[in-house]
């Protein structure tokens, strides 16, 4: 229920005049803490203003990336404190297999891997960006890999909806609520 009222809210927020700021937001936390995925904002914002999707995704992947350094800034220096927290709320049995695998001898192509997984698809995102920093994975690659992953998938997102964006706003109502 609180879930549904929060997607609700970012629905409501996509008409707003401050509709990018709060992308921006939205997509910054969601890479370490909120639970709403980027998406919920991106398709109706782009469905009001198909015109401007190019910019709308670029916001979405900029501010993702930033959230996703937080992300790692949390698992590298504020693991026990704040990340441990984090886990506990989105699963922590999962984030332990993540962890170990980015830890692994072939860590950094597995990582890599798992990053570009969770980046692309609706895998808490969170628990890998805080896990890549708690094993110090290498920064450059999770920069790159954080980049290309979400790109391509708040650019996939955001092309879809501005072709077939008038098609889908019905279905998405329907599943939405």
């Amino acid at each position: 229920m609180m879930l549904k009222k929060m997607y609700d809210k970012c629905v409501e927020w996509a008409g707003h005049r401050f509709a990018n700021p709060i992308l921006a937001f939205i997509a910054f936390l969601e890479s370490f803490i909120f639970p709403i995925p980027t998406d919920a904002m991106l398709i109706p914002m782009i469905i009001a203003k198909r015109n401007k999707f190019l910019k709308i995704s670029l916001i979405a992947i900029i501010f993702s990336v930033l959230g996703a350094l937080i992300g790692y800034l949390i698992g590298y220096v504020f693991f026990n404190e704040i990340g441990i927290k984090i886990f506990e709320i989105f699963g922590s049995e999962n984030a332990n297999i993540f962890k170990e695998k980015l830890a692994s001898e072939t860590g950094l192509f597995s990582g890599v891997i798992i990053l570009f997984i969770a980046g692309f698809t609706p895998l808490p995102f969170k628990i890998i960006t805080i896990s890549s920093g708690f094993v110090s994975f290498n920064i450059l690659f999770f920069i790159i890999t954080c980049f290309i992953s979400r790109g391509l998938r708040f650019f996939l997102v955001a092309y879809l909806t501005y072709k077939y964006g008038p098609k889908i706003g019905p279905f998405l109502e329907k599943k939405g609520g």
